[in-house]
């Protein structure tokens, strides 16, 4: 038997690919770059800071309950009047018209009303409600960006993959086809190859989709259009979350979580509103500081005489609710009520904080522990192949192996840098789970990736002739070393025949009844 024709090396034609990948370089954007971007362009991050903005000047309104209020007030008025006299001599109607007018300051200083200062309270928890708020608004920017950014990141190592795993099938099916012309295999191995790379073909029409999607999407959050990430720096460093332990995590998270700060802070602006309605049963007591000047030029109703009143006014007003309807004591159940329902919200919040918490230390710990078995099964799978490879040479295995060793390689790869990529976005999601997750974090991250900024291009598709022959790879060097055709054989099995129906058997002398 003459000896099968040696097969391209899996790892020799992936080392074409990364050849030509590395060729090829394009100016990417690091993970920092795209997320300033982020900053001054995505639609939710823009109106949480409107929206912060807004909520501080809010709060900042409370502190005039508890400061002067000044007012300047002028007029002018023009009075008719007819005078009827009803009695004495000089009985008749006498008109009299004339001007008044005015011009005064007044100022009133609040000196005790427990209302507006625990409104001024208020306000200042509600400035600090709206900063844990505007936290939470940057902590979810980060991860929606570095979700994105490493979307992308994954898309383009499974589109990557898949074309690599379509050279190594279009390889292995011109082997099939030039053993099947010398009469060492059958035409069945060339009809397996030629289904898997068929199915390599589909794979990769939808990694090419979802590559573009998630570019639009990454596109549509930074506003960079046509953005190019920078990859993973060779070999891949994943940092480890610090402290080991699950309780550090959730201790930490119950003291600086922005979001336990806030439904803090909620309760005691609670607090604070009954004892504003406790405050519907206490005095308040203001001063009030006053100059006005009332000028008449062509005198009062009174007086023909032009005048004019200068007045200064100082004085303290005393004011003591005595009965209200029974509002006030509504006002304070209901006030109590809410206290209680803000407490709750608190005990709840710190729940899911804690939840969620160990749910992300899991999975982050879950995801390196992929990672590290995902690295031994890729050596485990090349050398799997390897063996099926030497052992279809020796005609000890079959085509369908070498195709099958081989989809489990190219899977497993896929399966390695998604895990690697989770594990990035994992540290930062635990971050963001216990509320501690800022810049610094993902500058960690960002420090994982290429430092010179070079981008591969995703290796070009390979395209097949319209006869279905063997694919091949266009002449750009480097590239992957082009395949050449191999001429198909026509396969045209002969038609089964159909067995034909036995005579049915003679009875002679049937038996008589």
């Amino acid at each position: 038997m003459p000896p099968r024709p040696r097969l391209l090396p899996l790892s020799a034609a992936l080392a074409s690919v990364i050849a030509s990948l590395l060729a090829l370089p394009a100016q990417g954007q690091t993970l920092n770059g795209l997320y300033e971007a982020a900053r001054g362009y995505d639609a939710t991050y823009q109106g949480a800071r409107a929206q912060y903005e807004a909520n501080v000047a809010r709060a900042a309104q409370a502190k005039a309950g508890i400061l002067p209020a000044v007012g300047l007030t002028a007029g002018v008025t023009r009075t008719d009047l007819e005078i009827d006299t009803l009695t004495g001599n000089s009985r008749g109607t006498t008109p009299r018209d004339f001007n008044t007018q005015n011009v005064g300051i007044n100022a009133t200083q609040p000196l005790y009303r427990p209302a507006n200062w625990a409104t001024y309270e208020q306000g200042k928890r509600q400035a600090d409600i709206a900063q844990a708020v505007l936290t939470l608004a940057e902590q979810d920017l980060i991860v929606r960006v570095s979700q994105a950014y490493f979307d992308v990141l994954a898309s383009q190592d499974s589109l990557a993959l898949v074309r690599a795993q379509k050279v190594a099938v279009a390889e292995q099916l011109a082997s099939a086809k030039r053993n099947f012309e010398v009469g060492t295999s059958t035409i069945t191995d060339s009809r397996e190859a030629q289904a898997r790379y068929d199915l390599v073909i589909a794979q990769e029409i939808a990694a090419e989709n979802d590559l573009q999607v998630k570019k639009i999407v990454l596109d549509q959050l930074v506003g960079v259009p046509g953005s190019v990430p920078v990859p993973l720096a060779v070999p891949v460093v994943l940092p480890t979350a610090m402290p080991a332990d699950i309780n550090a995590w959730v201790a930490q998270a119950n003291d600086v979580h922005p979001a336990i700060r806030q439904a803090r802070l909620g309760l005691d602006v609670a607090g604070l509103e009954v004892q504003k309605a406790q405050a519907g049963h206490k005095p308040t007591l203001d001063a009030n500081l006053g100059y006005n000047v009332t000028r008449n030029p062509t005198g009062t109703s009174t007086s023909a005489v032009g005048t004019r009143v200068n007045a200064t006014t100082v004085g303290v007003t005393f004011n003591l609710p005595l009965f209200a309807g029974f509002a006030t004591e509504n006002r304070i159940k209901e006030t109590l009520a809410l206290e209680d329902q803000s407490r709750s919200v608190l005990d709840g919040t710190q729940r899911s904080v804690a939840q969620a918490t160990r749910a992300a230390y899991l999975g982050l710990v879950s995801g390196a522990g992929q990672v590290k078995a995902l690295e031994a099964a890729e050596a485990s799978s090349q050398s799997a192949l390897d063996a099926n490879k030497l052992g279809y040479q020796v005609g000890v295995r079959i085509n369908i192996d070498v195709l099958n060793s081989q989809s489990q390689l190219f899977q497993t790869k896929r399966d390695l840098a998604q895990a690697r990529y989770n594990v990035l976005l994992g540290n930062l999601k635990l971050r963001q789970a216990n509320g501690t997750l800022t810049t610094d974090d993902m500058n960690a991250i960002n420090a994982t990736l290429a430092s010179n900024g070079n981008v591969p291009a995703v290796p070009a598709a390979i395209t097949s002739t319209p006869d279905r022959a063997v694919p091949y790879v266009p002449v750009t060097p480097p590239s992957i070393p082009v395949i050449p055709p191999v001429p198909v054989q026509p396969f045209n099995p002969p038609a089964p025949t159909m067995p034909t129906a036995p005579v049915p058997p003679v009875i002679l002398n049937p038996p008589v009844r």
